[in-house]
């Protein structure tokens, strides 16, 4: 039977995650990994894990194995009000929306708002994830421009001044890939201008509470609430398997998001939920943040030193205060999806950089590297391992680059 004659048209803008393809190898035997974004095991606070549930069975009895509400589970959803109130967004718990991860949102979110040819602003690069979840519904990308600070507001009004972008995507806070955060004036100028040009916002925040050194900044929602559907999880702080995602959004965007999560999975799992509830409501989060923070923040030390000890000259990395990533840009001519391949070779796993580009053909001299899933000694390990490999390609350039300007034979 010729099934792919039964495939809708935007099935051609589906893919594989390359991610997912990476970590994949990341998984054999020997290999260490600085590919995925995955917390690390021993972040995962096994020793509650039957407490709460026993807590939850008690407390809630068949309630926690029923059906439930699509929006959430009411308890869960007041925990949270009280949770996002300490990063200045102040809403009822009646207002937030409880989803399968934070991916489901994306999903659903270019479900209702996008049409093909419509405009979505992006950073350059940007997270694979909501490339992912934005492409089926065919727009067109506008990367928006960037600096080691991220977006540029004063590049970004000429474009909203146009009239023509359906809304903004946006990491303000450790963002993945680069791992660089808003500085404060430049959230303020951002949600001065998604006010002035009435645009709206998606900010995806699932990496804030994972912050190293220096001082929170205030979600971007705090200051344009009326414009932005806030987007976080407790993945990156409880257990991802878990799949606890939930957004703040404005209610006519709210009410066609619980639309589109009916006809998805009717609701997120019950029993999680009311997990979650218990971990936040007895205070367990604020206690186990600190193990989380004292745990990843000798790897991300490791990473930088290693980096910096390692790398050949020509290379710079990011140094961000806190998330899951560092990013490195080699000089024009390298070619990290080459690199990946050698470094597989020996062992070592990472993602190149161009798949987080909206735009194809950029960032080949790009890779993000993740520190929270190995130990410090394999993190040295591999960027050694790197380094060599990275040494020995431009070695290699130079030595080929001689060879053509002496007009001797190269083997193509």
């Amino acid at each position: 039977m010729p099934f792919e004659k039964l495939l809708a048209h935007r099935t051609r803008h589906m893919s594989r995650s390359a991610i997912r393809e990476i970590l994949k190898v990341a998984s054999q035997p020997g290999m260490i990994s600085l590919a995925g974004g995955v917390p690390t095991p021993a972040s995962f606070p096994l020793d509650l894990i039957g407490d709460l549930s026993g807590l939850v069975i008690q407390k809630y009895a068949d309630r926690a194995f029923q059906y439930d509400l699509t929006e959430g589970f009411m308890p869960l959803r007041q925990a949270l009000a009280a949770h996002l109130s300490g990063r200045d967004i102040h809403v009822p718990g009646e207002t937030i929306l409880i989803t399968s991860g934070s991916q489901g949102v994306l999903d659903a979110a270019g479900k209702i708002l996008i049409s093909p040819g419509d405009t979505v602003g992006v950073e350059s690069p940007t997270y694979l994830g909501a490339l992912q979840a934005f492409s089926p519904y065919e727009p067109h990308y506008t990367p928006i421009p960037c600096d080691k600070e991220g977006v540029i507001p004063e590049a970004l009004a000429p474009l909203l001044a146009k009239g023509r972008m359906k809304f903004i995507y946006l990491v303000p806070t450790f963002q993945n890939p680069s791992g660089r955060t808003l500085p404060l004036a430049r959230r303020r100028a951002i949600a001065a201008l998604i006010e002035r040009y009435d645009t709206l916002l998606i900010e995806d925040d699932p990496y804030c509470d994972l912050r190293y050194e220096g001082h929170a900044l205030p979600p971007i929602k705090s200051l344009a609430p009326d414009h932005v559907v806030y987007v976080s999880t407790l993945s990156k702080v409880f257990a991802p398997g878990l799949r606890i995602g939930y957004c703040v959004a404005p209610e006519p965007i709210r009410n066609w998001l619980v639309l589109v999560k009916q006809g998805v999975d009717l609701h997120t799992s019950t029993f999680n939920q009311a997990l979650a509830t218990e971990y936040l409501e007895g205070g367990h989060l604020q206690r186990h943040l600190p193990r989380l923070l004292d745990l990843y923040r000798p790897k991300q030390q490791a990473m930088l030193e290693a980096l910096r000890r390692h790398l050949p000259a020509g290379f710079e990395w990011s140094r961000p205060e806190g998330g899951m990533f560092v990013w490195v840009e080699g000089p024009e001519g390298t070619n990290m999806a080459d690199i990946y391949q050698a470094a597989v070779r020996r062992q070592v796993a990472f993602v190149p950089g161009h798949f987080f580009f909206p735009q194809s053909g950029e960032g080949l001299n790009t890779m993000r590297l993740n520190f929270t899933m190995p130990g410090t000694v394999e993190i040295d390990h591999a960027i050694h391992i790197l380094g060599d490999i990275l040494r020995d390609h431009r070695d290699r350039s130079i030595r080929v680059r001689g060879k053509r300007r002496a007009g001797e034979c190269v083997p193509c």
